[in-house]
């Protein structure tokens, strides 16, 4: 069988090492589905694959055991799930029954957010359609996850783009007691932020990540959250290369800031990206231009508000696989 392997990864089918076989990958955008697209994809399983489903580490699935020539009408199985989830959001697919029209920009990822867990000072889920519906579909190597506070349950730190839900606390000395609750909890669990000055509690705003845990301590509600803020982490990543953790770009700025932030690094990679590679992965690019031409050009027509500020330098680390580095 003739197989385009280019165009088969693209409509989100995997090169497996059994030769003939493919495995699906679906995008559940946030890692929030509806229950009824299960039933689709246990058929697709049972009716041409395996079996069995394999949960990725990017909350989607991927359905292995697929012979290639299966493909169109395995396509034709799924249209409700694009129809649901990637239509529902705004996404445009050109045709339903073919399949997904791009898989280079992984799914975008996203905690549980304040609509369940309290620590979160955003709807994590929400945010991650909205940029599914900014960003896809895109041939281009980018991953993106959204987490609701700085816990970072979903491991925002080795993203290319890392979205940090912050809140601005807000402080009422009028209700508070000075019982110095959110001052031990912000020492004991974050960054020490707080300070109790006269018996009122003064808050350094250079040091205050946004996680609300005072917010949360205060017995009194001295504290409370204003509106909700964005911190960026960018270019963490795992590989072969150079492994390395995300670095904060932006702190303190709105949603709108964000997304322009993103749509803008799409343009930036365009502009960049070493096209004799079959692909190249942001990182990479961010490495071989320098970190003051990405931040030129993903700034562009952004406002980053009163409170927003924005990395003058960054000083990328990570490590490199030289065995005589770690071995001597």
């Amino acid at each position: 069988m003739d197989i385009n392997t280019k165009q088969l990864r693209k409509n989100a089918f995997r090169v497996t090492k059994n030769r003939g076989m493919t495995a699906l990958r679906i995008r559940v955008p946030g890692g929030n589905l509806e229950v009824k697209y299960f039933d689709v994809i246990k058929k697709v399983a049972e009716n041409f694959g395996n079996g069995r489903v394999h949960i990725t580490t990017r909350q989607g699935f991927e359905v292995p055991g697929i012979p290639m020539e299966k493909i169109p009408e395995v396509n034709r199985m799924i249209a409700p799930i694009l129809d649901g989830i990637e239509t529902a959001v705004g996404v445009e697919i050109p045709d339903l029954n073919s399949g997904y029209p791009a898989a280079g920009t992984r799914n975008v990822s996203a905690c549980i957010g304040n609509s369940v867990c309290p620590f979160a000072n955003l709807n994590s889920g929400e945010v991650a359609l909205k940029i599914e519906k900014l960003i896809y579909p895109n041939d281009y190597h980018v991953k993106i996850a959204v987490t609701g506070c700085p816990n970072d349950c979903i491991k925002a730190h080795m993203q290319d783009i890392g979205i940090i839900g912050m809140a601005l606390p807000v402080y009422d000395s009028y209700r508070c007691i000075g019982c110095g609750a959110c001052v031990k909890n912000c020492r004991r669990v974050a960054t020490g932020a707080l300070s109790i000055s006269n018996y009122k509690v003064k808050r350094d705003h250079r040091r205050c990540i946004g996680c609300g845990e005072c917010i949360l301590k205060c017995p009194t509600s001295a504290w409370t959250r204003e509106d909700k803020y964005y911190r960026l982490v960018i270019m963490g990543r795992t590989g072969k290369k150079n492994p390395r953790i995300a670095q904060t770009f932006l702190e303190w700025v709105a949603e709108e800031a964000v997304m322009k932030v993103i749509a803008n690094m799409y343009q930036y990679i365009d502009n960049h990206i070493d096209r004799s590679l079959p692909k190249e992965h942001v990182g990479y690019i961010v490495d071989r231009t320098g970190y003051p031409v990405f931040r030129q050009e993903v700034l562009l027509g952004v406002d980053l508000g009163q409170l927003g500020r924005v990395a003058e330098s960054i000083n990328f680390g990570g490590y490199f696989y030289e065995r005589t580095n770690i071995f001597g």
